[in-house]
C-alpha cells in the first residue's frame, strides 16, 4: 500500500507540474484520472490534500505566483471529484442502512432474550454434572445436548457476523464477546467430562475430544473475524 501511495504521489507531482507549464490551454483529464486512482486506493480528501500540498511545495514558482496557485487549486478540485462522488453514494447507502439498523436493534433485543435461557440451561447442566458422571449413558446424553447447543450457537454466531457487516460499530463487540463466553463455557464443561470419562469407552472420549476441537475452532474463527473487523473498520 505504501508503494502504491508513493507512486500515486509521484504521478500527481509530475501531472501537476505539466499542467501548470501548459498554462491556460491545459485540460483537467489528468487530475480526474489521478482522483479515480486515489479512490481505488481508498484515499480520503485529507490524504489527497496532503499529496497535493507536497507536490505544490516542490514547484519553483515564477513571478506569476497567484495565477499558478489558482490553476493548481482547480487541478486539485478536479482530482477530488471522484472522492466526492463516492461520499455522496455512501450517504445514500447510509440512509438505507439506517432503516436496517432499526430492525437490527429490535432483533438484538430478541437475541439477548434468547441468550438468557441458554445461560440458564448451562447452569442447570453444571448442577446435574455430578449425577451424569455415574453412567456412560448419561455422558452420551450430555454430549448430544452439547452438540445441539453448539449448533444453536453456530446459528447465532452466523447471524452475529452478518449483523456486524451492517452495524459493526454499534453491536458487534458486545455480541461477539457474549458468544465467545458461551463457547468457552461449553469448552470448560467438555474438559471436565473428558477427565471424568477415563473409565468409559474410547469412542466416547474421542467424540468428546472432537467436540472440544470444534468449539475451539469456533472461538478462533470469531477472534479472527474480530481482528479483520478492526482492520477494515473505517476511521
Amino acid at each position: 500500500m505504501n508503494r502504491k501511495l508513493t507512486r500515486l504521489s509521484q504521478r500527481y507531482q509530475a501531472a501537476l507540474r505539466k499542467h501548470l507549464k501548459q498554462g491556460a490551454r491545459a485540460d483537467l483529464q489528468a487530475a480526474l484520472r489521478l482522483g479515480r486512482q486515489a479512490v481505488a486506493l481508498g484515499l480520503e480528501t485529507l490524504e489527497l490534500a496532503q499529496i497535493h500540498e507536497r507536490a505544490f511545495a516542490t514547484l519553483e514558482l515564477s513571478s506569476r505566483k497567484d495565477d499558478l496557485i489558482k490553476r493548481a487549486e482547480l487541478f486539485f478540485a478536479e482530482a477530488l471529484t471522484p472522492i466526492e462522488k463516492t461520499h455522496r453514494a455512501a450517504l445514500k447507502a447510509n440512509a438505507q442502512l439506517h432503516q436496517v439498523s432499526r430492525k437490527l436493534s429490535r432483533r438484538t433485543v430478541d437475541l439477548a432474550a434468547s441468550h438468557r435461557p441458554l445461560k440458564k440451561g448451562i447452569i442447570q447442566r453444571k448442577t446435574a454434572e455430578e449425577e451424569l458422571r455415574k453412567s456412560g449413558k448419561h455422558y452420551a446424553k450430555l454430549l448430544r445436548e452439547s452438540h445441539h447447543l453448539e449448533r444453536h450457537l453456530r446459528h447465532l454466531t452466523h447471524w452475529i457476523l452478518s449483523a456486524q457487516e451492517v452495524e459493526r460499530k454499534k453491536i458487534s463487540r458486545e455480541l461477539q464477546d457474549e458468544v465467545a463466553q458461551t463457547l468457552l463455557g461449553i469448552n470448560v464443561r467438555l474438559l471436565t467430562l473428558k477427565k471424568a470419562a477415563k473409565g468409559n469407552t474410547a469412542n466416547l472420549k474421542r467424540e468428546i475430544a472432537n467436540t472440544q476441537q470444534v468449539v475451539e475452532d469456533s472461538v478462533q474463527s470469531i477472534n479472527r473475524f474480530a481482528r479483520e473487523l478492526k482492520i477494515h473498520q473505517p476511521a
